[in-house]
């Protein structure tokens, strides 16, 4: 499991209290592994004081300490109490680590990525609001190798302590872009070489009879309102999940995982 607060400010002393832009949370075992891992600047890593003569290396929370050290960043250790307070009662599976805030990825730098791709994939949300469903997605798309995901700056969910929790680690790999206009990224990315397809209930083409081999922008719609009429006009193509059973949707995060797999089944079995 992973958490990941932007509303909780940390002190210098590793305690709730003076606001801090700088750092944040994560917490969760996995999660902080991860960030580790992934070069993430990390300004200090909380441990329970049981942790301190844990030498055990199937441990895990001896193998975080390790990592930290080794990686030099500082660790505190505080009793499991104060490891509550911190995560307002939240399961941080006795590690709290203090991180700068996440950081969204320029639309340009994500561009600029796109030539070093061999057929691009990119996902754009259509106003999605559900962080549970971003976080799911974001799982998907870090596991088939998406180059990036586009989302509005406004009405629309951004990354918080629930999308990280659910992503469990993936949001330290998947690049992340806010737009002030998807209609206009879309046309952005038609210029750069890319297809736009949406998923929509209104296409006539199921999914697994598009064709997904080319450069791909693919765009998913919120559930119950679906794709906005204008981003679907922008659209190359519509695609649709065929529905058999009496509810008119699938959930938006499963989706959005049928339909990114089915073009990795494509472009890579034909």
């Amino acid at each position: 499991m992973e958490n990941y607060s932007e509303s909780m400010p940390i002190d210098s002393g590793g305690r709730k209290g003076v606001s801090n832009p700088v750092e944040r949370l994560i917490f969760g075992r996995n999660p902080v592994l991860e960030a580790i891992g992934a070069g993430r600047v990390i300004h200090k890593i909380v441990l329970p004081r049981q942790a301190q003569n844990r030498t055990k290396s199937t441990d895990v929370l001896h193998t975080i300490k390790q990592r930290a050290l080794q990686a030099g960043i500082p660790v505190e250790y505080v009793n499991t109490g104060e490891l509550d307070e911190l995560t307002q009662g939240q399961n941080h599976q006795g590690v709290v680590a203090l991180v700068e805030p996440f950081s969204y990825t320029e639309f340009d730098l994500l561009m600029e990525s796109l030539g070093k791709s061999k057929v691009p994939l990119v996902i754009l949300l259509d106003h999605w609001q559900d962080p549970q469903n971003l976080g799911s997605l974001l799982r998907s798309a870090e596991a088939a190798g998406v180059d990036g995901i586009i989302l509005p700056k406004r009405r629309s969910v951004g990354v918080n302590a629930t999308v990280a929790k659910v992503a469990a680690g993936a949001l330290e790999y998947v690049k992340i872009v806010q737009v002030t206009n998807l209609v206009r990224t879309i046309e952005a990315l038609k210029e750069r070489g890319l297809w736009i397809a949406g998923a929509s209930a209104n296409a006539s083409q199921v999914y697994f009879q598009a064709d997904f081999t080319m450069p791909l922008g693919l765009v998913i719609g919120s559930e119950g309102t679906g794709l906005s009429r204008l981003v679907e006009e922008h659209c190359d193509f519509l695609t649709r999940i065929p529905m058999k059973g009496q509810i008119s949707s699938l959930n938006a995060a499963v989706s959005a995982a049928l339909l990114i797999f089915e073009v990795i089944r494509q472009r890579q079995f034909g």
